[in-house]
């Protein structure tokens, strides 16, 4: 026999020998291991005014009121624990599935949560996710069994108004940071926008999750910028002609939609 097949030997002897005498039992496990989701949605309702305006849009989060311990009549995120032959993003995805009736969309993750004392029940990791819901699926919603309400906040009214179980609040904090930085530096934007927007659109909603943002060239720049070039393209009919549209202005405006180009930006440039 040669050496190398010894070596192969002697380590697959140890793997065996290690593996019989491993107990799980040695190590303290968690409680629970929860997925937790930030479900946002922009809402939108129609301006009282003569002539025809953007409507108004509102970024809110879905929240339900527990009904049993701990934290009984406090709002919370929905959730639910990870089963043993599910991976917690499969738990996540249950869970977007069982609240919303959403098959996909947009679930992404966004943090662990494993702080001492987080939760009462015992040693609870949490592991949060976002998700970016249409309206219409959530402004309907009625309470699972084991809540007592559920309701759609603005994060100024969840994150100040209203008392909050468990670590929620700095999750809501840490998702709407995420949100922010992503509708500045990606194309996030189209979760919230039908297939074709105009510009006007597409910019209000982008202040509607940053309120602070504003560019004055933003035509411009999305349009011609040479890293921005080709996120978004006009809208032409079958006949290739440009289509436009005067649902939200006196005058009609120019259609667009997003493309596949996932630009490559860089603070350096």
């Amino acid at each position: 026999m040669s050496e190398n097949n010894k070596h192969v030997n002697t380590e697959s002897a140890n793997d065996e020998l290690e593996a019989r005498n491993y107990s799980s039992k040695k190590y303290r496990t968690p409680d629970g291991v929860p997925a937790d989701i930030v479900m946002f949605t922009l809402t939108k309702r129609e301006r009282k005014t003569v002539t025809k305006t953007l409507p108004i849009r509102e970024l809110k989060v879905m929240l339900i009121k527990r009904k049993g311990w701990p934290f009984a009549g406090r709002w919370a995120l929905p959730g639910g624990f990870c089963q043993e032959n599910e991976s917690i993003y499969g738990a996540a995805k249950r869970e977007l599935m069982e609240e919303t009736g959403v098959d996909g969309g947009h679930l992404e993750y966004l943090n662990v949560y494993s702080q001492p004392g987080r939760d009462p029940r015992g040693w609870i990791i949490s592991h949060a996710f976002f998700a970016l819901v249409e309206e219409w699926m959530l402004e309907h919603r009625q309470a699972a069994d084991d809540a007592e309400d559920v309701g759609l906040f603005t994060i100024q009214e969840a994150l100040e108004e209203l008392e909050l179980a468990f670590d929620h609040r700095t999750i809501i904090e840490d998702a709407y940071r995420r949100i922010q930085q992503q509708m500045l530096e990606t194309t996030i934007a189209r979760q919230f926008l039908p297939r074709d927007f105009t510009l006007s659109e597409l910019y209000q909603v982008i202040q509607s999750v940053v309120p602070d943002f504003e560019e004055p060239n933003f035509i411009r720049k999305i349009t011609s910028t040479r890293s921005r070039k080709g996120i978004v393209e006009e809208v032409r009919d079958d006949d290739g002609n440009l289509v436009s549209s005067n649902q939200y202005s006196q005058r009609p405006a120019q259609l667009y939609r997003f493309t596949e180009l996932v630009p490559r930006l860089s603070i350096y440039t």
